[in-house]
């Protein structure tokens, strides 16, 4: 039995590829889902939803009825080696479970998470927002 992958790792430039493509598209054509939860200080990619991953369960249907229609949903936590791939998979689930006629979505976890992202684009005000150094040097 083969087990086909619930989402797929994305490296930062295509993750500012999307945003930069489509800048208006955040929430319709595209959605970031921040799980940091005090973490989320400091700075976030611009048009992220905080949703902290010690909350995330409980609002899950909610955040599945809210993505809907939107065609790329993209997962990060610092460094989305625990929480961003867990809310990943779990978000698919529950999807999976709520609309079960739904279009294709396509579930992606941002490698390197916020970390890896705003050392690269912290001074990209197109692609970060609310950033403070002081939480990241």
């Amino acid at each position: 039995m083969s087990l086909t992958p619930v989402f797929r790792f994305i490296n930062a430039e295509e993750m500012a590829t999307i945003i930069k493509a489509n800048p208006e598209g955040a929430g319709k054509e595209w959605a970031v889902v921040d799980v940091r939860d005090d973490d989320f200080a400091g700075g976030n990619i611009v048009g992220a939803l905080n949703y902290p991953s010690e909350t995330l369960l409980a609002k899950i249907d909610e955040l599945v009825k809210r993505m809907e229609g939107v065609p790329k949903i993209v997962f990060h936590c610092a460094l989305s080696q625990v929480r961003g791939p867990k809310s990943a998979r779990r978000y698919a689930e529950a999807r999976s479970l709520l609309l079960k006629d739904a279009p294709p979505q396509d579930i992606l976890v941002l490698r390197d998470g916020f970390s890896g992202f705003q050392s690269r684009y912290r001074n990209d005000k197109q692609l970060v927002e609310k950033f403070n150094k002081y939480y990241h040097d």
